[in-house]
């Protein structure tokens, strides 16, 4: 009977010192807490803050309008805030530039949930926050608005999605600026009130530059990371000093409008106490080394909005 043949694998060789890395483990699905991160809630002060200086903009002024309509406002701003966030997710994670981001893993990039549920629940968000925008159409028979909300909608989408997204092209900020700035706070005043008051005007202006400053800060963190991933983000373009002394600017402008505003309302003085947060949040991204130190920055420009914007719409009005 002939001997079965065997055949034998050369030796491996290891360079000294190496050590054999083990296979990686599937990552882990995400639970609830994981989809909640992943909508980004450091984020939803932005969406909050116009909606109230919004408001506050027109009750201090007395003005008759249906307030209640404030609350879906709200809901329309909240919902394309998470909207955005899990497109962003979603688009980022499929392009491959989350594989060079510092900050926290994101869904789609880290294999935590798939490509297709994330891009589900980006888009059961703009069509509830289209639903929400739809009854205030209906209730205000405002009917232009519309108008107003497919481009929020586009916006919101071609971010980062699609073939040429404009916040790979250094206009995030832009878009930011105006529908986080300008469309909800003067949107909120003409849906409650059918007006839009100087007030209203001057709060967009400030609400927005904190929304800007937010992104600037965010870029700056991953300037390097998007460089290299080809994103072109404003950051990228005008540089680490460029953008330092952007974000310094755009902190600055809001608290010009509170001055102005403490000639008319007796109580807006009060936001001043606000740069206990904007200070150490300039100071802080001006001389930072290392992505924690920005992601500090980032966090207290964040509750800076949301304090500022909360403040500013009660001491108006009152």
């Amino acid at each position: 009977m002939a001997k079965a043949s065997t055949t034998r694998r050369p030796p491996v060789r290891r360079r000294p010192g190496a050590t054999v890395k083990a296979p990686s483990a599937a990552p882990a699905r995400a639970g609830v807490a994981g989809w909640i991160g992943a909508s980004r809630p450091r984020t939803l002060p932005l969406a909050v803050a116009p909606v109230a200086l919004g408001t506050g903009a027109v009750w201090g002024q007395r003005l008759d309008g249906d307030y209640r309509l404030a609350l879906v406002a709200l809901a329309v701003a909240l919902l394309l805030q998470i909207g955005v966030n899990f497109a962003n997710d979603y688009s980022d994670g499929v392009r491959g530039t989350d594989r060079y981001r510092v900050g926290p893993a994101r869904l789609t990039a880290s294999g935590a949930a798939s490509p297709r549920a994330v891009l589900t629940a980006a888009i059961v968000c703009f069509a509830l926050a289209a639903v929400a925008g739809l009854v205030i159409v209906v209730l205000t028979q405002h009917w232009w608005l519309l108008i107003v909300g497919a481009l929020a909608l586009a916006a919101a989408w071609f971010y980062t999605g699609g073939k040429r997204p404009y916040g790979y092209a250094g206009f995030g900020e832009i878009a930011v600026f105006l529908f986080f700035g300008v469309a909800a706070t003067a949107g909120t005043s003409y849906v409650i009130a059918g007006t839009v008051t100087a007030e209203s005007w001057f709060c967009a202006l400030a609400i927005g530059c904190i929304a800007s400053a937010v992104l600037v800060v965010n870029n700056l963190r991953d300037i390097e990371q998007d460089e290299a991933a080809g994103k072109r983000t404003l950051s990228v373009r005008i540089g680490a000093r460029g953008s330092r002394i952007l974000f310094g600017v755009l902190m600055a402008v809001p608290f010009l409008v509170v001055g102005y505003l403490t000639l008319f309302y007796p109580l807006a003085p009060l936001v001043f106490l606000v740069l206990l947060l904007a200070v150490p949040a300039v100071l802080i991204t001006a001389t930072a080394k290392t992505p924690r130190e920005l992601i500090l920055a980032l966090s207290l420009t964040g509750i800076e909005a949301l304090v500022y914007g909360l403040g500013l719409a009660a001491a108006l009005s009152f």
